[in-house]
């Protein structure tokens, strides 16, 4: 009996530009999918949500931009040789971001578990939860967005 997927091929699928269209649309889906999950948590209006969860999303979003603004070009040497830091300053920028972006996610961790599994008396866990899954997806997209493009066609 033949196999079906024998003559199925996705490499074709992921690569040149569509394998960056691939990517841009998980990674948009994911941030977007974040921010609505917290966007559902302040339309509810839970009396033990403090608005200062909120700065967890945006140090990731911030991190998100931080990490996707240096091409792979400019941590090599090869795009960015000029200026007082050279590829040494788009490295440090770099691992900035994803300081941020890490501690973004340990933060949200720690509001969970700490402001709403092992409290007493919390009336619903989904708010912590849906910090800490807003800044997972954040962080996620991030990681797709930079890791998952091919800059060879810029």
């Amino acid at each position: 009996m033949p196999a079906i997927l024998d003559n199925l091929n996705c490499n074709t699928f992921f690569e040149g530009e569509r394998r960056n269209t691939v990517a841009s649309v998980a990674a948009g889906s994911l941030f977007f999918i974040g921010w609505w999950i917290i966007f559902d948590v302040a339309a509810a209006k839970y009396h033990d949500f403090d608005n200062a969860y909120y700065i967890c999303g945006v140090l990731g979003t911030l991190a998100l931009f931080m990490i996707n603004v240096i091409s792979n070009g400019q941590l090599r040497g090869d795009a960015f040789t000029e200026g007082c830091l050279g590829p040494r300053g788009s490295r440090i920028w770099l691992f900035i971001g994803f300081v941020l972006g890490f501690g973004a996610l340990i933060a949200s961790g720690w509001i969970l578990f700490a402001g709403y599994i092992f409290q007493k008396g919390v009336e619903t866990k989904w708010p912590g939860v849906a910090v800490f899954l807003q800044n997972f997806c954040i962080f996620l997209s991030a990681l797709v967005y930079k890791f998952g493009r091919s800059e060879d066609l810029w």
